[in-house]
C-alpha cells in the first residue's frame, strides 16, 4: 500500500427470502474503522433461532472496530481477546439494562469474522462460519482464507457468546495483500467451491473489478446489493446475506 493512498470500503447487508417469510429483520452487520495505513473490518451473522442475535451481532461488530483500531500487530491476538470479552461484558449489561431480554447468552447468538491490517501485515481472526479472502500482489490466482467452521452437523456453526468462545476463535496471518472481502455464509455458498479452497472467479472477479472502477459509492453499493439480491443468489441460499470489500 503507498503511503499516499488511504484504504476504501465498501458494505452491504440484505434481508434473505427466509427472515422476509418470518417476518424477520436481517439479523447481519458489519462495520470498518480505518487510517491512512490501519484497517479494521468485522462482519457477523445474528443466529437466525436467536431473539436477539441482531443486537449480538450489532454489538461485537462495534466494539470490535472502536477497540482494535488503536491496537498494534504484535499485540492484536491479545487485544482482539480482550475486545471480545468487552463485547461479551457489554452483552451482560445490556440485559441487565432491558429487563425484556432473556438472561441467557444464547438469545444474542452471533458469528465473527474479522480483519486487522497495519503496515502491510495482519491477520483474520473468525469464529464461526462466513469466511474472509485476502488477495496477495494484485493476482487474482493469490490468496489466503479464513475459511468456514461448522460444528458437527453442517448446520450448526460457534459463536462468540459460547462458554468455549475462546476454544473456537482462529487467527490466520497475512502480508502483502491489496484487497480483502468479508462475508457471511449467506454468501460463501456461490463464493466459493465446495473445498473452499477454490472461489467462484466467475462471482467474485467482477464484483472486486467493478468495485475497483466504480468511485460513486452509492453506485457501488447498490451493485452489491443488487449482486446479493438477484434470484440465482437467493435461490441458492435464503439466509441474509453481508460483504465488504476493503481496497488498501
Amino acid at each position: 500500500m503507498s503511503n499516499n493512498e488511504r484504504i476504501h470500503v465498501l458494505s452491504t447487508s440484505i434481508r434473505g427470502p427466509l427472515h422476509k417469510s418470518l417476518g424477520l429483520p436481517c439479523q447481519d452487520y458489519s462495520c470498518a474503522r480505518s487510517t491512512k495505513n490501519k484497517l479494521v473490518a468485522i462482519v457477523s451473522d445474528g443466529a437466525g433461532s436467536a431473539r436477539h442475535s441482531k443486537i449480538g451481532a450489532k454489538i461485537i461488530c462495534e466494539t470490535l472496530c472502536d477497540l482494535l483500531i488503536n491496537s498494534d500487530i504484535k499485540t492484536i491476538r491479545s487485544d482482539v481477546i480482550k475486545a471480545i470479552s468487552i463485547a461479551r461484558q457489554k452483552l451482560l449489561l445490556h440485559r441487565y439494562n432491558q429487563s425484556k431480554t432473556s438472561a441467557d447468552f444464547i438469545n444474542f447468538s452471533a458469528t465473527l469474522v474479522g480483519v486487522f491490517y497495519h503496515n502491510n501485515k495482519g491477520v483474520f481472526f473468525h469464529i464461526g462460519d462466513g469466511a474472509g479472502i485476502a488477495f496477495q500482489n494484485g493476482e487474482y490466482s493469490n490468496f489466503i482464507i479464513s475459511e468456514p467452521e461448522n460444528g458437527a452437523f453442517s448446520c450448526e456453526t460457534y459463536f462468540y457468546t459460547m462458554e468455549d468462545w475462546k476454544d473456537c476463535l482462529r487467527f490466520t496471518n497475512i502480508e502483502n495483500v491489496n484487497r480483502i472481502l468479508l462475508m457471511t455464509d449467506g454468501v460463501t455458498g456461490f463464493a466459493f467451491s465446495n473445498d473452499f479452497y477454490k472461489i467462484h472467479r466467475n462471482f467474485l472477479i467482477p464484483i472486486i473489478e467493478y468495485l475497483e472502477k466504480e468511485s460513486r459509492k452509492t453506485y457501488a453499493v447498490d451493485a452489491l446489493r443488487n449482486t446479493l439480491n438477484n434470484r440465482r443468489a437467493q435461490r441458492l441460499n435464503a439466509d441474509d446475506k453481508t460483504i465488504l470489500w476493503a481496497k488498501l
